[in-house]
């Protein structure tokens, strides 16, 4: 699995509405590789962001999730997740929906 070359910078945007994502939610793409599906970025949920609409979330990629600051609740599991947590959801794995009341932004990680 290859992906771009890049050394330490600081990320500047810019900042983008996922496609098919609700309203709130942007993200910023560190790292991308079309060939193998591979993506890093970080996203970002503006206070008071809900996913509720789109109920439960399954993807057919792996996914890694790491809480940069803010925190996020999820209301299946009736649990907050709080900055510095983590994720890792292997392909199917039901998650979700979510709230934030504060706010959110984490690193993202998807892969085959």
């Amino acid at each position: 699995m290859s992906g771009p070359e890049l050394e330490f910078f600081r990320p500047r945007g810019p900042w983008r509405a996922p496609t098919g994502a609700g309203p709130g939610i942007e993200e910023c793409v560190l790292a991308e590789d079309p060939d193998s599906g591979r993506r890093t970025a970080l996203v970002r949920w503006a206070p008071s962001t809900d996913t509720s609409a789109a109920g439960v979330a399954r993807h057919d990629v792996w996914e890694e999730v790491y809480l940069v600051e803010g925190a996020m609740y999820d209301l299946t599991l009736d649990r907050t997740f709080t900055a510095g947590m983590y994720a890792c959801r292997p392909p199917g794995m039901p998650h979700g929906p979510w709230s934030t009341s504060e706010g959110v932004t984490m690193l993202v990680i998807t892969y085959p």
